[in-house]
Formats: C-alpha cells, sequence, structure tokens
C-alpha cells in the first residue's frame, strides 16, 4: 500500500480548531460584539464637542436689513452640565436692539447645570451606561452562540466516529465468515461436515453484507453531516474525504479536549457564566432605566450663566456684564414617569427570578451531567470486559469446532454475542463523548 494511500486521522481537537476558527455561524456570533461596539461609539458620540454656526443676511433695494452671525462651540459634559463659548456680530438698520451688539461682535463664555432633572444621570449619560453594559451582554451571547454551534459539530463528529466504527467492525467480521465459509466448503468436500453447514455459513455471510450495507450507508451520511462544520478561510467549505478517519483514541482524550476532567473533580462556580452574566446584563441594563425613570420625578431646572464681553477687551473682566436663564418645568401629576417606574421596577424583579431560576437550573443540570458521565465510564468498563469474556467464549468455540466437537451454529452465536457486545460497546461510547459535550455544553465555555 503506498503512502498517499494511508488514512489521515482527524482529531477531534483539531476538528474543534476548525470550527472556532472558521465556521460562519461562529464568525457571525462575534458580529453581535462588533454591533455592540459601533452602538458604544454612537453613545460616546453624544459627548462630542459641537460647533454651531447661525448667520442669516437680508439686503433689500441696496439698504442691509440684518446681517446676524451667532456662533458657538459647547463641550458636554459627564454630569449633564455643558460649557459653551460664543461669538455673536450682528448689524443692520432694521435690526431689533435685543440683537445690538458691539461694533467688534460680543462674545461670551458660560456654562448651564441642571440642578433638578438631569443632573446625576440623563439620557445621554444612560445611553452611554447602557452600551458599555451591552458588551458584556454581547461578549456572553458570543460565547453561548459559539458553543451552540461547537456542541452541534461535536455531536456530527461523534456520529461519524460511531458510523465508521460500525463499519470497520462488520467488515472485520465479514472476513471472519468469509474465511469460515472457505473452511466449511474445504470440509463438506472431504466429507468431514454435512452439506448443510455450507447453508448456514452463507447465511451468516449475507447478514454480514446487509448490516455493513446499512452501515456504509448511515457512514456517508455521517460525513455529509460532518462536512456542514468544516470550512477554510474565506468562506470556503470543506469535504470530509474517504482517507480521514476519526481519532481512535477519543475515549482517552475527550474529557481533556472538552476540559471536563477538572470539573468532574472541581466545585463550579457560576458567576462567569455567560448565561448569569447575560442575566445579569440584563437586570444591570434595567437599573440604568429604572434610575433614568426616577430622575424623571424631579422638576426640570437648568440654571445657565454666561459672561459676556466685547470682542476686543475679553482680558478686562467686568462682572457686570452677563447673562443669566434659569428653566423650569414640572407635571402635576406624574402619572407617566411613576408608571415607567413601576414597569421597569417589576421588569427587574422578573429578571431576577428568572436568573435564580437559571442559576438552580444550570447547578442541578452540572450535577445531573457528572453523575451521568460517572456511571458511563464504570458501565464502559463493564463492557468492555463482557466483550473480552465474549470474544473468549468465541475462540474457545472455534478450538472446539476445530476437534470436532462442536458445530456451526455454536460458533455463529458466540460470534453474534460479541459482535453485539461490540456494537454495545461503541454505542455506549458514543453515549460517554455526548454526555461530556454536554457538560461542556451546560459550562459553556468555548476557549
Amino acid at each position: 500500500m503506498g503512502q498517499e494511500s494511508v488514512p489521515k486521522e482527524l482529531s477531534y481537537n483539531e476538528f474543534l480548531g476548525y470550527v472556532k476558527k472558521y465556521h460562519p455561524l461562529v464568525k457571525n456570533a462575534q458580529l453581535t460584539l462588533n454591533k455592540a461596539q459601533a452602538d458604544l461609539m454612537m453613545a460616546r458620540g453624544a459627548f462630542d464637542p459641537k460647533i454651531e454656526v447661525d448667520y442669516a443676511k437680508k439686503q433689500f433695494k441696496d439698504k442691509e436689513y440684518y446681517s446676524l452671525l451667532n456662533s458657538s462651540f459647547k463641550i458636554p459634559t459627564w454630569y449633564g452640565i455643558e460649557i459653551k463659548a460664543g461669538f455673536e456680530n450682528n448689524e443692520g438698520y432694521y435690526l431689533n436692539p435685543e440683537h445690538t451688539t458691539p461694533m467688534d461682535g460680543l462674545a461670551s463664555l458660560g456654562i448651564s447645570v441642571p440642578v433638578g432633572q438631569g443632573l446625576w444621570i440623563n439620557k445621554r449619560m444612560a445611553d452611554l451606561s447602557k452600551a458599555k453594559t451591552q458588551i458584556k451582554l454581547s461578549e456572553a451571547e458570543v460565547k453561548l452562540e459559539a458553543i451552540a454551534v461547537l456542541y452541534d459539530a461535536s455531536l456530527a463528529y461523534f456520529n461519524w466516529k460511531k458510523n465508521y466504527e460500525e463499519v470497520q467492525l462488520y467488515q472485520n467480521y465479514i472476513q471472519n465468515a468469509q474465511s469460515r465459509y472457505k473452511g466449511i466448503q474445504s470440509l463438506i468436500e472431504q466429507g468431514d461436515k454435512p452439506a448443510i453447514d455450507s447453508i448456514e455459513a452463507g447465511i451468516t455471510i449475507k447478514n454480514r453484507l446487509l448490516s455493513l450495507e446499512d452501515s456504509n450507508l448511515k457512514l456517508a451520511k455521517a460525513k455529509l453531516e460532518l462536512s456542514n462544520y468544516l470550512w477554510l478561510d474565506n468562506a470556503v467549505p470543506m469535504e470530509i474525504s474517504d482517507a480521514l478517519i476519526p481519532e481512535t483514541q477519543l475515549e482517552s482524550t475527550i474529557q481533556e479536549t472538552l476540559k471536563t476532567n477538572s470539573l468532574l473533580t472541581e466545585s463550579n462556580t457560576l458567576e462567569n457564566h455567560p448565561k448569569i452574566n447575560a442575566l445579569q446584563s440584563k437586570i444591570d441594563i434595567l437599573n440604568i432605566e429604572r434610575k433614568l425613570n426616577a430622575n424623571e420625578l424631579l422638576p426640570k431646572i437648568n440654571l445657565g450663566y454666561s459672561y459676556l464681553s466685547d470682542a476686543n477687551y475679553l482680558k478686562d473682566f467686568d462682572r457686570e456684564n452677563y447673562k443669566v436663564g434659569v428653566d423650569f418645568s414640572f407635571p402635576l401629576f406624574l402619572r407617566k414617569e411613576r408608571g415607567k417606574l413601576k414597569l421597569t421596577k417589576y421588569k427587574i424583579q422578573e429578571a431576577e427570578y428568572i436568573m435564580d431560576v437559571e442559576r438552580q437550573q444550570l447547578s442541578n443540570k452540572i450535577q445531573a451531567q457528572k453523575t451521568e458521565i460517572q456511571s458511563l465510564e464504570r458501565q464502559l468498563a463493564i463492557i468492555r470486559k463482557l466483550a473480552q469474556d465474549n470474544k473468549t467464549m468465541l475462540d474457545s468455540e472455534e478450538r472446539l469446532f476445530s476437534f470436532g466437537e462442536s458445530s456451526l451454529f455454536l460458533i455463529n452465536t458466540r460470534e453474534n454475542n460479541l459482535v453485539s457486545a461490540k456494537l454495545a460497546q461503541i454505542s455506549l461510547s458514543n453515549r460517554f463523548y455526548v454526555s461530556n459535550s454536554e457538560l461542556f455544553k451546560i459550562m459553556a465555555n468555548p476557549n
């Protein structure tokens, strides 16, 4: 056999590496985080300094009615305070007296302070806080989405391995049955065995061929299913070739690959679990909403002060030149504001109840999964011993048959028992793999 035809093993760890790096759904999950980061950038934009220029001029029949220039530079700050620098230069025959400015223009430097609603929290501050929390929520959701893909991919890999091992098993025992058939025919020709034994040996071959054909069909479908999770860069799909085989020592490596070996021996904490983090982030966002709603119960009081000066005499401070203003508004019944606050509080309570239930369910699921894995490990030890005992019985029966002290019927019975035990071992190993991946999914740590 040439070197090119030697099967190459695709290890489970290598397979997961391909899925993590190239699968479109895993990459798509990352877009959730990218969108959250874009939202954060937008929320920070509310604190960007602004330049505003308002210019209007009216000219009619060679007469300048008015020329109005009003420019400002505003700097929003965290606690709703806004710093503003401005410059006005107005002139014209029909200029409104209140718009009159010195010849060189009027400069101003002022501050606006909300002393009621909007001082400790306002929509701009709330949006930025929620956007920061949304990053944490998105990080948790990315992990959960990636885990879901890795879990489904793992099931496809285990199904591929299960069907591959069944095909190998049937191919092996077909060869045994064919060798036995040839031996029986030789003994029949020599007169040592009745002709009916060749019929029985032929039936065994046909049954094995039927089982092999069915297993080959399942293996072909399993390969196609597995190919759904194999991609290359630039979203190029891969296909499992016949030269690739599943990992032979998966039973001894899967727990290290999924890091479930440490989960089985250590006490687990749910504080950093993505589901708990996601629910906590949602509660944090609702708490920001609650603070904003509570702030809306306060009256709106905005105080403004601006120092005014001729543009050419900014250094000469005169406290008599200023402009002040007070804006005040307050709804009498506050029914809308109180209703929003109550609704937000109910949403927080609902989210907290959901998190308590989720925490308890996760804890119970982890414990149940640990118990299942430990039970399957004990069952695997039993089934391996059972298969070995059936192999011993078959070998013994074949020796007795060679001495003329047994029958083909007994050999076939012993071999059928061995095949059934081997199939049960393959099925139990598959359950062991799935159970470990279930624990991996529950813990939701794709790293």
